[in-house]
């Protein structure tokens, strides 16, 4: 486990209209940038493990907390939490850098912004490595009216959108127990409960399976949420149909070389039937983890990580 206070000091950036608070390794390495996108819950620290291999790898390793998480800004207007400012405040990032392109790596809502990044700005993205959460097509009807309709109005996606600030006061009143019972691995099955789940969750006593992180790791995601709250995170579900909508004239294709990596104990997100169809140069591994591959399986998600990325720059050297 690493100590927390081994992770790299931030700097505020200001890009897009807003301050993205960002964390850095290898910046001797200038040019071969890598940008790492978290997830939900989730905050930057969530790359710990990642970042130092990257950067003795030989890559300048960008890790922000994206907009709503952490020290960084917290727009009050739902709509400034769509794919076009989050994928907006990347594009800035690069600039802030003076870099023209880079490979992104995201986990979970990390990921969805960076497929949505690489469809709205693919010149600026040379490679693509997301966790957990495949790309997302873009069917007939938008994503939240699906999910009301196949999972019903108590699923969280739909809950978030359908009850708006309901959930976050819940996650906000007890986010230590939240965070607590949400991280976890090796959770038994068990029959669904009615309500919302993380509602339910966040109000349980007793969290279940194992715990994926040290007490002082978790203190530091609790920490941050006890500062910003939970509802600039949670605006991002809110925006599901409208980015549904701002992608609809977009070339649904990825072209760059890519990576998914799936958890496959992650009953939560199963596997894309049709990612080839639309990320025709896609490589995909299953870890024998949950949800949270980066920190369940730290040392094996650096591992195909790292030998991915050495067989990409080998194939594009001279």
């Amino acid at each position: 486990m690493l100590n927390p206070t081994d992770f790299p000091e931030p700097t505020l950036v200001p890009v897009n209209g807003v301050e993205l608070e960002v964390f850095e390794a290898g910046r001797e390495n200038e040019g071969k940038p890598v940008v790492l996108c978290h997830g939900w819950p989730e905050h930057a620290f969530s790359w710990r493990h990642l970042m130092p291999t990257l950067a003795a790898a030989g890559y300048h390793v960008i890790a922000p907390n994206q907009r709503g998480y952490g020290n960084s800004s917290r727009p009050t207007e739902v709509t400034d939490y769509d794919i076009e400012h989050l994928s907006g405040d990347l594009v800035a990032l690069l600039d802030h850098y003076g870099y023209e392109d880079a490979t992104f790596i995201g986990h979970d809502w990390g990921a969805f912004v960076v497929w949505g990044l690489t469809l709205l700005h693919p010149n600026r993205v040379n490679k693509v490595i997301n966790l957990s959460l495949p790309y997302q097509v873009r069917g007939e009807k938008p994503w939240i009216e699906v999910m009301e309709e196949f999972l019903g109005g108590d699923f969280y996606f739909v809950h978030f959108n359908r009850q708006p600030g309901v959930a976050d006061a819940v996650f906000d009143e007890n986010s230590f127990q939240f965070l607590r019972n949400l991280y976890r691995k090796n959770v038994p099955p068990a029959p669904p409960e009615p309500g919302m789940a993380m509602i339910n969750l966040a109000r349980a006593e007793t969290p279940r399976g194992e715990p994926v992180m040290s007490d002082s790791e978790l203190a530091v995601y609790v920490s941050a949420f006890a500062s910003s709250g939970f509802t600039g995170s949670i605006n991002w579900y809110r925006n599901l149909d409208r980015n549904w909508r701002l992608l609809a004239d977009v070339d649904p294709i990825i072209r760059q070389p890519a990576l998914m990596i799936y958890g496959d104990q992650d009953w939560a997100i199963p596997r894309s039937e049709d990612l080839t169809e639309f990320v025709p140069h896609v490589e995909v591994v299953g870890l024998d983890c949950g949800h949270w591959i980066q920190e369940e399986m730290p040392e094996e998600t650096n591992q195909v990580i790292s030998r991915w990325l050495e067989r990409q720059d080998a194939t594009v050297r001279p």
